[in-house]
């Protein structure tokens, strides 16, 4: 368990010029050909890609699905999921760790009324990173907050650990929550190189190894009033709050069947060997390589078909309210947590079924093939896909809606 103490030196690309979704496509391009060139080597060295991540930052992929007169790229959520599945395709860990920045993007474009809305929207020009998480590993039940917030002046003192704090080293602002004496939740926005902030390298699932997903630690972290979110007692129309969440989740696995789709088939152009008994004088030819190929390619598609279906289905929800806001995103929730359960199996079939146009060369530890399937594993244990089913189940039954909770 290592500390991290510095960062390399980044650049901030000029916020003048006029954004689009199709000129930040364009220019993380060259960025996620060298990131699928070595991710399978940076896993093994834990090498993070510093420098390829402040470059997609630089190019402006937090900015994609704001709408330009915010200074946004523009686009469709859609759109914005396009652009997920494209950086999981080349290196999924990274897609995982920019979730907390598009989540918070994703905020700010469909809420107008999002606390600190200008003040987020400006660091998002900036080309800021964000990471966050409540998650705690103190015991207690599920979703339980142990690190403790004392008033002191005109702000706050808080001191804690929080975990899977995805993103955490390559980001710049966290935000998290905290207990309050009185027993409320302070909710809050902080740089990361505060006083008394610490990021631990300490992640250690088998998959998704770097997601900089390990501890955060507040050791008597001030914090001001004005970082602090005050939460409201109403409750919005739409109170699935986390379907993007979830859909961002289903969007990684999408990238990952692409992945192994990408690498079963440079692996049968380029090494793999027709078995001895077989017909065909090289793997491209051989039938059953053939065959293994094509069904790859249609888990590859219906993972990104459904997750894209999804995100036309979050889009719908926007700009809705009163009780077609509310019937609109139950029945998006439900069809993004139908998404994720194809996403997650077509993602795990794809990355085992692409050991089958090889043989045992193809298990060789250099290529890192085995990563696809133990990353969608890793990510795939975020939220149980039995829940998501039984919950889609419950709802064309009986017209249950779903919970109100992050998974949904």
């Amino acid at each position: 368990m290592t500390a991290l103490h510095a960062e390399p030196e980044t650049t901030t690309a000029t916020t003048d010029s006029v954004l689009t979704v199709d000129g930040v496509r364009a220019a993380i391009g060259p960025v996620l050909r060298r990131l699928g060139e070595s991710a399978a080597l940076r896993e093994q060295t834990r090498d993070y890609a510093f420098a390829d991540v402040a470059d997609l930052a630089a190019a402006g992929i937090g900015l994609v699905g704001i709408a330009e007169d915010d200074g946004g790229a523009g686009g469709s959520l859609r759109e914005v999921t396009e652009v997920i599945i494209d950086i999981a395709r080349a290196d999924s860990s990274v897609a995982q760790a920019l979730r907390s920045t598009f989540l918070i993007a994703n905020q700010v474009a469909s809420r107008p009324d999002l606390p600190h809305r200008e003040l987020i929207l400006a660091r998002l020009r900036d080309r800021d990173l964000f990471a966050g998480t409540a998650n705690e590993r103190t015991g207690g039940a599920s979703g339980q907050t142990n690190a403790t917030a004392r008033r002191e002046g005109a702000g706050w003192v808080v001191t804690g650990e929080k975990y899977y704090s995805t993103g955490g080293l390559y980001a710049s602002w966290f935000s998290t929550q905290a207990r309050a004496e009185d027993g409320t939740l302070v909710r809050f926005l902080v740089p990361l190189d505060r006083a008394g902030v610490e990021r631990l390298d300490d992640f250690d699932a088998v998959g998704q190894r770097l997601t900089a997903s390990g501890t955060t630690r507040f050791t008597e972290v001030r914090v001001s009033d004005d970082e602090v979110t005050v939460l409201g007692d109403s409750q919005p129309d739409n109170p699935w709050a986390g379907s993007f969440a979830q859909l961002y989740l289903a969007a990684v696995q999408a990238g990952i069947a692409a992945r192994a789709l990408d690498d079963a088939v440079g692996y049968v152009r380029e090494k793999a060997r027709p078995i001895k008994h077989s017909s065909a004088s090289t793997s491209a030819r051989d039938p059953y390589v053939r065959e293994t190929i094509g069904r790859i390619a249609a888990r590859a598609q219906a993972a990104r078909a459904v997750v894209l279906l999804a995100a036309e289905a979050l889009e719908d929800i926007r700009g809705l309210t009163g009780d077609a806001a509310r019937e609109a995103g139950a029945a998006a929730a439900v069809h993004v947590a139908q998404a994720g359960t194809i996403a997650i199996e077509s993602a795990l079939n794809a990355a085992e079924l692409l050991f089958d146009v090889g043989g045992g060369s193809i298990t060789d530890r250099a290529l890192g093939f085995d990563r696809h399937w133990r990353n969608s594993r890793t990510a795939a244990n975020h939220n149980p896909r039995q829940w998501k089913d039984a919950v889609a189940g419950a709802y064309h039954l009986t017209g249950e809606e779903p919970p109100t909770t992050g998974l949904f």
